[in-house]
């Protein structure tokens, strides 16, 4: 008997939370098929319209009243600058939902980066399918050295960064994946670097780094790199990496500051592998990029880049990598998506699933989920 009315009472304060606003916000799916993606919100506005008296909250769904995860992303800032939501939505459908002011269930973290200085600088980060890597100052002139991004081919969607650099024993797989991704003197999976007459051109590796949000959902970090003499521009790069739960693809924004020009040109790449007739997908309308790379054993590789809409561009097939050249003004940063996929963590195992991902990624680019305040 006790129980039951401590059960109506909770439920009872839950209802009058909830009643204390009955504001809502939908969100629509104008295309035609499901999504599960990050919403993001304006803190300052979600604050203003649910007339929030702290950061603290819980968000419901309208119609069957789960709760719904949430992130608050800061970018680096000591309050929190916007409010990410996750939320599954079927095709042409919609979904709504309000605040109340209970505390949220803990959300679990999906998304995670940090620098590691035990192995030679790398940074390294990673959500719950996928795992990246940078190069830092103390893997150049080694004879490791290498270039651009690399990808950790996971099968599990546990965070695995923090294990792997412990034992160190990541080169072979023992359930949850491996290290068999070779980056070289390439770009490896999405990065990018200036292209002086025609020439890829590699700067120095980073040389700090700046986490501006560690998930639960989204982890966005910042990678800066010295100034530094590139045949004859004296450049500096920014490179600002977004990874979201769920998703193959990192955003990144390319951020280059040129004090010789006004503009740089650059490419963005994709590491090639020795074969005569490669699975890709290049698709210069749509500004896609999509490789399949030849198994090794059992083990295959997906890459990608999708390029902005209004971004003109040249695609370029050299010896070692697939490139898209183009400039980037000062002052106006390069953002595009890029990324990778297993065969063998069962999501995407062939190049026509790996097609199908990356034309459904930039359709929902274009078409993005719509956000209606009621009033």
């Amino acid at each position: 008997m006790k129980r039951t009315f401590i059960l109506s009472l909770t439920l009872g304060l839950s209802s009058i939370a909830f009643a204390q606003n009955n504001k809502t916000i939908t969100v629509k799916n104008p295309s035609a098929v499901s999504r599960t993606e990050l919403i993001s919100i304006p803190y300052a506005t979600f604050e203003k319209h649910f007339e929030l008296k702290k950061n603290v909250f819980t968000i419901v769904d309208s119609k069957d009243k789960a709760e719904l995860a949430y992130q608050l992303e800061k970018l680096g800032q000591p309050t929190p600058q916007n409010v990410l939501i996750q939320v599954s939505i079927a095709p042409k459908s919609a979904l709504t939902f309000g605040v109340t002011g209970n505390n949220p269930k803990t959300v679990t973290t999906k998304t995670f980066a940090r620098y590691v200085p035990e192995r030679k600088d790398d940074f390294a980060w990673e959500n719950d399918i996928a795992a990246f890597r940078a190069y830092g100052k103390a893997l150049e002139g080694s004879s490791e050295d290498a270039q651009g991004f690399d990808f950790w081919s996971k099968r599990t969607n546990d965070l695995i960064i923090d294990e792997w650099y412990k034992t160190g024993d990541y080169h072979a797989d023992h359930g949850k994946g491996l290290d068999y991704y070779s980056v070289g003197q390439t770009l490896g999976v999405g990065d990018a670097t200036p292209f002086i007459d025609q020439q890829v051109v590699y700067h120095k590796h980073y040389r700090q780094y700046e986490v501006l949000d560690n998930g639960p959902l989204r982890t966005t970090f910042k990678l800066i790199y010295e100034p530094e003499n590139v045949k004859g521009q004296h450049i500096q790069v920014e490179k600002t990496v977004s990874l979201d739960a769920g998703s193959q693809l990192n955003k990144i924004r390319y951020a280059i500051k040129n004090t010789t020009s006004s503009n740089t040109p650059v490419v963005v790449g994709l590491a090639k592998r020795k074969e005569d007739k490669p699975q890709l997908l290049n698709d210069t309308k749509n500004g896609i990029l999509a490789y399949w790379e030849p198994a090794e054993g059992d083990k295959i590789t997906g890459t990608a880049v999708i390029l902005p809409n209004k971004v003109k561009y040249v695609f370029k097939d050299s010896p070692k990598q697939f490139l898209l050249a183009t400039t980037v003004k000062n002052n106006s940063p390069l953002t595009y998506f890029a990324g990778a996929a297993f065969n063998k963590a069962g999501k995407i195992t062939s190049f026509d699933q790996w097609q199908s991902y990356i034309k459904e990624f930039r359709n929902n680019l274009n078409q993005p989920l719509t956000i209606k305040y009621s009033k």
